[in-house]
């Protein structure tokens, strides 16, 4: 088989297409022949040597794809051959086959192709999460989302209105901004005016909920939160945040919640259920994944390029 493969961390052009030996699956796992692959700026991150990696140079990126099921175990009725699944998190997914645990897989139903399921599965399920278990979000809540025009931020916009919130999204460009609003933001602003349009769009009140996952906003996103509201931090795009001194909490009653994905999918079962619900906001057309580009997934230094230049909008893919 072939994989987009590097041994040395740098820029894109590190990144190689090299012939390497097939997989052998373990105990628990199947034979996934990738068809489609999302990429992520943890991929970027772990390129450039800033994040954990698996294995050893030369190394695979990749977390999230789908594909169809090219060696499965012996008398498995759920996953044979054939079977059309994806995966949210099992490594070196840039690769023509990729040996994945069962219990990652999730079953891909008649009308959701790759590419969705490459689309939506890290950053749906992440976007997922956000609106039900770090914070219960009702009809009329306000919520403002930093990174608004990211592929988890367009579907977290797409999710709160469909929950009846009302959504600010702040977006760092007009063509990002134009993108929110076509998602169904109520508005959308940039960095430089968004805690003055909380404030206009709350009468003053600040939002009931916040997602930041820039990580530097933190202290703003406290500021401009009402009394009694939350702030649910999901990541660090920017960098780490400063420290939060507790006593601002305790004055203004208000929540800070941290929010990781693998804390929610504790099992096989909580994954499939939660992905058929995803699926099922797709069918509704509730939710509408953003595809920025596509590119054959050799040419995965040009992929990375085009991420890492801030001009996609939406989630980018590697195709095979």
């Amino acid at each position: 088989m072939h994989a987009l493969t590097f041994d040395r961390f740098g820029p894109a052009d590190v990144l190689r297409w090299t012939e390497r030996l097939d997989p052998v699956p373990g105990p628990g796992q199947v034979l996934v022949r990738m068809r489609s692959v999302g990429l992520n700026f943890a991929d970027v991150y772990r390129r450039n040597g800033n994040y954990h990696l698996t294995g050893t140079a030369p190394w695979v990126l990749g977390y999230e794809g789908a594909g169809v099921v090219a060696q499965s175990a012996e008398g498995d009725a759920l996953f044979p051959v054939g079977a059309r699944v994806g995966f949210a998190d099992m490594p070196h997914a840039n690769a023509e086959l990729v040996a994945v645990d069962r219990d990652r897989l999730i079953p891909l139903p008649d009308d959701i192709d790759f590419d969705t399921a490459a689309a939506v599965l890290l950053q749906g399920l992440t976007a997922q999460y956000l609106v039900t278990d770090s914070f219960s979000v009702r009809p009329g809540d306000v919520a403002v989302v930093h990174a608004a025009a990211g592929g988890v931020g367009l579907l977290l916009v797409q999710m709160l209105k469909s929950l009846g919130a009302v959504v600010l999204g702040v977006a760092s460009s007009e063509a990002k901004r134009d993108a929110v609003i076509t998602a169904g933001a109520d508005a959308a602003v940039g960095y430089g005016e968004w805690i003055q349009a909380t404030r206009s769009l709350t009468g003053g009140h600040g939002a009931n909920v916040v997602y930041d996952s820039v990580g530097r906003t933190l202290a703003d996103s406290l500021a401009a939160t009402r009394i009694g509201g939350t702030v649910v931090f999901y990541g660090m795009a920017a960098g780490d945040p400063d420290p939060v001194d507790p006593r601002l909490l305790m004055d203004r009653s208000l929540t800070l919640t941290g929010g990781d994905l693998w804390n929610v999918l504790t099992g096989p079962e909580v994954r499939r259920e939660r992905a058929a619900l995803l699926f099922d906001q797709i069918r509704r057309r509730a939710v509408v994944p953003s595809v920025a580009a596509r590119f054959p997934l050799r040419e995965g230094a040009a992929a990375h390029a085009f991420l890492e230049s801030r001009a996609s909008i939406g989630k980018v893919l590697l195709t095979l």
